[in-house]
């Protein structure tokens, strides 16, 4: 009997799996790269920013005693907020209130009128040619160039020769010239406004007066609310102007009511206050506040248009 044997093939090895490396991640073109340093610093900057509005938020919970006895970042065992803002108010006959109406005639009428003027001019000078174009320019930027407090000096005197000193109208009229405005509105309307378009309306019989308020205001919205917040932000921060024109307590802009209330500690007899000064600076930067949470996104585009060329 034979028997038949077959041939066992031999088995390989088992090879063991190799480490896979892993791919290098692809960077997503048009992200941004993350950077520590760079988050370090904006974090700094942020708290370098926020610390002083934290601090005014927490010292105007306090009364005058709370504010020598506690830390001046953190709360007193009283929170006396409500009761500073209403003695604030009641403080020499509610003064304060007639410097916070005072304060909102000067924006309303002065940083208004300048972002009007400024929209106009910037208009005319970017879509209209005529002599001596090149030379407003030169003056334009000029004017830029020149600080405010240099021309309140020549601009008491001439006041003064007016008899306007002591009035309202010696900070507003001031108020209505806002170099900046006018070039920053100069540039936005260059850009936002397409001169086909402009054409158009002309063919389709519009007055000059009609394409600017139907056609061209429309597209100038982001520049103007843009313009309109530096202008209202600079008047309303107004003091230098002020301090030099007005003498009469009753039209006293904010800034200059609540200095003459920190410095009367100072005067023979003058009473300290420190705390109703603290709450009214806080009530001072809330309109603020609030009109740039409400406007930011008209701020933001107004400040990058222009920025991509199609």
């Amino acid at each position: 009997m034979t028997t038949t044997t077959g041939s066992v093939r031999p088995t390989a090895p088992l090879k063991s799996a190799a480490p896979r490396l892993r791919s290098p991640r692809r960077r997503i073109p048009g992200r941004p790269r993350r950077s520590i340093l760079l988050t370090v610093l904006t974090g700094v900057v942020l708290v370098y920013s926020l610390l002083p509005l934290v601090w005014l938020l927490i010292s105007a919970t306090k009364s005058q005693q709370g504010l020598a006895r506690s830390f001046g970042l953190w709360f007193d065992g009283n929170f006396d907020l409500w009761h500073n803002i209403g003695e604030t108010f009641a403080y020499q006959d509610g003064v304060f209130g007639r410097w916070l109406l005072n304060t909102l005639l000067y924006v309303v009428v002065g940083a208004g009128g300048a972002t009007f003027l400024a929209v106009l001019g910037g208009y005319a000078l970017a879509k209209f040619a005529f002599p001596g174009k090149r030379a407003v320019f030169a003056v334009v930027i000029g004017a830029v160039a020149v600080p405010g407090t240099a021309l309140a000096v020549p601009t008491f005197l001439m006041f003064s020769k007016m008899e306007l000193t002591d009035t309202p109208w010696a900070v507003i009229i001031p108020s209505l010239i806002s170099p900046f405005g006018l070039y920053l509105m100069w540039v936005f309307a260059t850009e936002a406004i397409p001169t086909e378009l402009m054409e158009a309306a002309r063919i389709d019989g519009a007055s000059e007066l009609r394409t600017f308020f139907q056609v061209a205001l429309p597209l100038l919205a982001p520049g103007t609310v843009t313009v309109l917040l530096f202008t209202t932000v600079a008047t309303w921060n107004n003091y230098f102007l002020p301090l030099i024109m007005l003498k009469d307590p009753d039209w006293y802009p904010l800034t200059l009511g609540l200095d003459s209330w920190n410095k009367q500690a100072q005067t023979a007899g003058g009473e300290a206050i420190p705390h109703l000064v603290l709450t009214g600076s806080l009530l001072t930067i809330v309109p603020l506040i609030a009109a740039f949470l409400l406007l930011q996104k008209y701020w933001q585009s107004g400040l990058s248009a222009g920025s991509v060329k199609e």
